[in-house]
């Protein structure tokens, strides 16, 4: 009747407070029947088990505790003319425990309970013997006029909103957490039906991840809208804005070579690294495309400003890409508590700086080229003319 479950311990209280499950993925199943819950629960369990990747999986005890119950038998009790209260006064007194008198010693005040002991509550055999008076003055044994036995009962009764629910836990390694949800719930929908009223919601790491990325869809379409007004905004040009923002996909292609190469997941952390890694990425874009700007208005080609500026700008890209990367690598090789969460974030941020400033380098001066073959450079600012007075008369 025992199981176990391997997690560590500022993990497990994070996931409780997020979803109110200690695990990776809870399963909750909502219903009225504790029966009906503890049955679907277990058909649910089983077919996690057979999902890959799935560990630790544990189904919530709603029973198995044992009950005392005694079912009296009205008929019995009316042929010696005994009331159920009587009888029910009796089994409080003797099992629970009932207030007979109070204790002073000096100012304090102690209460008198009266029961049996525990050697003869915990047993069956004297709660049967237990003797109910009659009016008649007859002592008859509790057994002859009540049914007494142990039967098993629920262990505890879960609820959330208001409705009974009952949790599968489950773990996952070796694989992300979304493949593994989709996967089981496409095989539970096949093969679990649920009884009318009763409802089955995913929650534990998933919930919060899911909630997660519907942030991240909004927030990383704004960060590059803002980041593309900005550029236009400096450069007065729709095509050099379009220019630096292809650094972002530039960028990506090496994070997500990075993820695969070191069999990471696309997990919240491995999200965040990308929007550092974007900002990088533009700035080295920024770097190149302004110094060309300025070869150009010294009155240079648009292909000896590339050439030159490619060359003199080397320096600068490869410095801003290597402080970032070897600033990460110490968490790229970490092993302690936490490093689950740092590997995929720094993978993604040094994969993607790797990628970008080769294609900076390279692609990047190419499509300049491209876009400015036609476009005349913009001329500097003319300075405002100094100021004259004339000189006085004599």
């Amino acid at each position: 009747g025992l199981s176990a479950s391997f997690t560590q311990p500022i993990a497990m209280r994070v996931d409780e407070l997020v979803s109110g499950v200690k695990s990776a993925i809870g399963i909750k199943i909502f219903g009225d029947d504790l029966e009906v819950l503890k049955a679907k629960g277990e058909s649910v369990a089983r077919i996690l088990r057979t999902v890959r990747g799935a560990a630790d999986v544990e189904v919530e005890k709603l029973s198995g505790l044992a009950y005392l119950r005694i079912e009296i038998d009205r008929a019995k009790i009316a042929r010696y003319g005994i009331n159920v209260s009587d009888v029910q006064d009796v089994v409080e007194v003797a099992i629970g425990g009932k207030e007979a008198s109070k204790v002073y010693d000096g100012m304090k005040v102690f209460s008198l309970a009266v029961r049996f002991p525990e050697s003869a509550r915990n047993d069956v055999g004297p709660i049967r013997e237990i003797l109910i008076p009659s009016p008649s003055g007859a002592l008859i044994p509790l057994g002859q006029i009540a049914k007494v036995d142990v039967t098993e009962g629920p262990a505890q009764i879960s609820r959330e909103m208001g409705q009974r629910r009952i949790v599968i836990q489950c773990n996952v390694t070796g694989r992300d957490l979304g493949g593994f949800v989709a996967e089981a719930q496409k095989k539970i929908d096949a093969a679990v039906k649920m009884p009318p009223g009763y409802i089955v919601t995913w929650g534990g790491q998933f919930e919060n991840q899911q909630r997660a990325m519907k942030r991240f869809a909004i927030v990383v379409p704004i960060t590059i809208a803002g980041i593309f007004l900005m550029l236009f905004s400096s450069f007065n040009s729709m095509k050099q804005a379009v220019l630096i923002i292809l650094n972002i996909p530039f960028a990506m292609i090496g994070g997500i070579c990075a993820l695969v190469i070191g069999h990471f997941n696309l997990s919240v952390s491995a999200s965040v690294g990308f929007i550092a890694l974007f900002g990088v990425a533009v700035l080295n874009g920024v770097v190149m495309v302004s110094y060309f700007n300025e070869l150009r208005r010294a009155g240079m080609s648009v292909a000896d400003a590339v050439i030159q500026g490619s060359v003199l700008r080397l320096r600068p890209v490869l410095i801003t890409a290597s402080v970032a990367a070897l600033g990460l690598i110490p968490m790229l090789f970490a092993t302690g508590p936490g490093s689950e969460i740092q590997k995929p974030l720094a993978a993604v941020v040094i994969g993607g700086l790797i990628s970008s400033t080769l294609l900076t380098l390279f692609i990047l001066p190419t499509l300049y080229k491209v876009f400015e073959r036609h476009t005349r450079p913009a001329p500097h600012p003319l300075p405002d003319p100094p100021l004259t007075t004339e000189p006085s008369g004599s």
